[in-house]
């Protein structure tokens, strides 16, 4: 029992066998009312939790919360890799439109295509939505890219406006320590300065 729950834990990211034997002997010996609850969280998660019929976010409702906010703008859809990538963009407090999740980005080698993405959905809410702007928010990754690159394509022929979100030298950030990509992606995107 204890070798599967230690290899249970390395199921998740970012977790190596040292760190599940951790956890594992932790929630044994310190804290087993906290693995009964962990336990119990997860079971009721792995029940509940579904992707949203409109966007593809992780949800208990069949529409998540931003879709089914009749306050947010349905003329904006922003393309992001991950749901984590929505929780990112939402605590900007920025954004007011809605989203489309992939859950990955494009990998022929992986065999991740189109169809693995959602593209077809996509396509279909291009279609039949009155959707003025899309939004590419896939990572900065060569993945990411060809993914942008792949849905720009795609999209041109639904006459909607297509921006990318940029990409360079966080706020913070000093130029002496930004590798070669990030400078030369910020001059490409810089803007006017008022």
């Amino acid at each position: 029992m204890i070798e599967t729950l230690n290899q249970a834990f390395c199921a998740l990211p970012g977790v190596g066998k040292k760190t599940a034997q951790r956890f594992v002997y932790h929630l044994l010996e310190r804290d087993r009312n906290g693995g009964f609850e962990l336990a119990k969280a997860l079971v009721g998660a792995m029940k509940h939790v579904k992707h949203c019929t409109s966007c593809r976010t992780l949800s208990e409702k069949t529409l998540c919360k931003i879709c089914a906010n009749d306050n947010r703008t349905n003329a904006q859809l922003c393309i992001v890799e991950t749901p984590t990538d929505i929780h990112a963009i939402e605590q900007s407090g920025v954004y007011k439109g809605k989203y489309f999740v992939l859950s990955g980005y494009l990998s022929p080698i992986d065999g991740i295509g189109a169809a693995e993405l959602g593209l077809n959905e996509l396509e279909q809410k291009l279609h039949c939505q009155n959707i003025e702007e899309i939004i590419l928010a896939t990572n900065a990754t060569i993945e990411g890219e060809v993914t942008a690159h792949y849905i720009s394509n795609m999209a041109k022929q639904f006459n909607v406006r297509i921006t990318r979100i940029a990409h360079g030298i966080p706020i913070g950030g000093e130029l002496e320590y930004a590798d070669i990509n990030t400078i030369a992606h910020a001059l490409s995107g810089r803007k006017e300065y008022n």
